[in-house]
C-alpha cells in the first residue's frame, strides 16, 4: 500500500511538471535530471502526530533512522526532490503533499541543489517556499535544517558545471537563518554538527552509517520537542 501511494504521488507530480512547463514559456534553469521522492507510511492511521521532513537526498538518507527514533510518538513522512526553490514545480510538489494529509510539524531544508543559480535568486525565492508551505498546512509547526558542509569543501555538478563550495553553503545558511529568525522559525544546525568531519561522508556530498546517525539524531531531538502532547 506504502509503494502504491508514494507511486499515485509521483505519477501526479509528474503531470504537474508537464502543467508547469507548459505554463512557462522560458523555465528556470535546471538540472540535466530532476528527482522527486515522496513517502507517506501509516496514510490511514490517526493515532499519533504526522512529521514531514521536506529536503533532497540528504533528508532521504536520515529519513528511515528519524522514522526509527520517531517511532511510537510520531509518522514520519517525506518529500524529499532535488527542485530547488526557483523552481516553481517545487511549490506544485509542496502543495501536492500538503493538501492530501495534515502534518503537525514540517521539517524543512533546500540549498544543495540549483548551484548554477545565484546566492541572490536563493534568497528572493526562499520568502515564497516558506509562505507555500504555511499556506497549505497553517496549523503545522515549522524547523528549519541548515544545509550541511562537503567533504572536500568544494565540488562541481556533473550536469551543469556550475561550482559549489562549502562558502557558497555558509552563505546560503546565513541567507535562510535571517529569514526564518524574523519568522520566528526554530532551526537545527546540521551544518554544524557535522562540519570538519570528512569521516562522516560516503562521498564529497552524502553520509555514511556514522554521519546519517548523527544527522537523524539532531532532527529527531528537534522534532520531538515540537510534537504536540
Amino acid at each position: 500500500m506504502k509503494n502504491r501511494l508514494s507511486f499515485l504521488f509521483c505519477a501526479a507530480v509528474l503531470a504537474s511538471n508537464l502543467a508547469g512547463a507548459e505554463e512557462n514559456a522560458v523555465p528556470p534553469a535546471r538540472e540535466a535530471i530532476e528527482w522527486c521522492d515522496i513517502w507517506i507510511s501509516h496514510a490511514n492511521e490517526t493515532n499519533h502526530p504526522r512529521v514531514l521532513l521536506i529536503g533532497d537526498s540528504i533528508a532521504r538518507e536520515y529519513y528511515p533512522e528519524v522514522e526509527k527514533q520517531l517511532a511510537g510518538k510520531a509518522f514520519v513522512a517525506r518529500l524529499t526532490t532535488s527542485r530547488f526553490v526557483t523552481d516553481p514545480v517545487l511549490l506544485k510538489e509542496i502543495e501536492l503533499v500538503l493538501d492530501q494529509a495534515k502534518f503537525d510539524v514540517i521539517h524543512f531544508n533546500n540549498g544543495m541543489h540549483g548551484w548554477q543559480h545565484s546566492e541572490a535568486e536563493y534568497r528572493e525565492a526562499l520568502p515564497k517556499f516558506i509562505k507555500t508551505i504555511r499556506a497549505h498546512a497553517p496549523k503545522a509547526r515549522l524547523i528549519w535544517a541548515t544545509t550541511t558542509p562537503l567533504r572536500d569543501g568544494k565540488g562541481v555538478t556533473y550536469d551543469t558545471k556550475a561550482e559549489y563550495s562549502d562558502e557558497r553553503i555558509a552563505a546560503r545558511n546565513g541567507l535562510a537563518a535571517e529569514l526564518v529568525a524574523a519568522q520566528k522559525i526554530p532551526t537545527i544546525d546540521l551544518n554544524a554538527a557535522v562540519h570538519g568531519h570528512p569521516e562522516y561522508h560516503s562521498d564529497n556530498v552524502h553520509f555514511n552509517g556514522q554521519g546519517v546517525q548523527i544527522l537523524a539524531a539532531q532532527v529527531s531531538d528537534a522534532v520531538e520537542k515540537l510534537l504536540p502532547r
